[in-house]
């Protein structure tokens, strides 16, 4: 039997899929999956409800492999190159985003993702939770993009983007997109955008008949590619981290969860 609702322990601690979260493991959606697996146990035994608490003296375990205490919250600025996916583990055996990153770093799950042939800005956090709160549309971060296209621009189509547009059926929301260069069919744009879909770029692009041959992520939210060099990783300090993300608190985490 799992501990749903102890009350003869004076701490009520956190949920467990909060606290996997936390860690590093899993978004929460995917560590309440992973208990619904039967993937989870605490205190040694199997976790069968996502309304299991767990306080500071519990040892809980992912596939049979102790999960450390949630660390305070970080946060990597990495300059993901193309040829690279982001995901922990690729079916089809493809390099990852985590297996190149420095030895010693701690599990991280990306803020977002940037498929195989785009590059540029990834955002990197040991915390779920914070994650979470970045990808959600409702957080209204702008994310932008240099894109190169081939194909002949048309700079009244780009600025209509900014009413919303559907293409194949898909309803997109507002996207700011500007020409900066052309040469024959080949043009650099800017494009700016706080949804976020899936390939989202790629396909509005295809939908204005053009072609994206590269997709640079330059920006999300307050955070800049900057200068960093192809593959280089920079922990952002603690200090701007808490000034940019208003609530996150100070600070290591205390060893008491509420």
């Amino acid at each position: 039997m799992t501990k749903c609702h102890d009350t003869s322990r004076p701490e009520r601690g956190e949920r467990i899929a909060k606290w996997l979260a936390r860690s590093g493991i899993a978004s929460r959606r995917d560590a309440e999956r992973m208990v619904e697996e039967g993937r989870v146990r605490l205190n040694g035994e199997a976790v069968t409800h996502p309304a299991t608490f767990v306080v500071a003296s519990d040892v809980v375990q992912v596939d049979g492999s102790v999960v450390e205490t949630p660390e305070r919250t970080r946060l990597w600025r990495y300059h993901k190159p193309d040829g690279l996916v982001t995901t922990h583990r690729d079916p089809e055996g493809r390099p990852t985003v985590f297996a190149s990153l420095p030895e010693g770093m701690p599990r991280v799950i990306s803020i977002g993702r940037l498929d195989l042939n785009s590059e540029g800005l990834l955002l990197l956090t040991n915390d779920g939770e914070l994650a979470r709160r970045l990808e959600l549309p409702s957080n209204g971060w702008l994310r932008r993009y240099r894109v190169r296209v081939f194909g002949m621009v048309d700079e009244a189509q780009l600025k209509a983007l900014a009413e919303g547009s559907v293409f194949e059926g898909v309803r997109y929301g507002p996207i700011e997109a500007g020409l900066d260069s052309r040469k024959g069919d080949n043009a650099w744009l800017t494009v700016a955008l706080r949804e976020g879909k899936n390939r989202e770029v790629r396909k509005v692009m295809r939908g204005l008949n053009l072609h994206v041959s590269r997709l640079i992520r330059t920006a999300y939210g307050p955070f800049q590619l900057g200068t960093l060099q192809r593959s280089e990783l920079e922990e952002v300090p603690g200090k701007v981290l808490r000034e940019q993300i208003p609530g996150l608190g100070p600070s290591p985490r205390p060893s008491r969860r509420s």
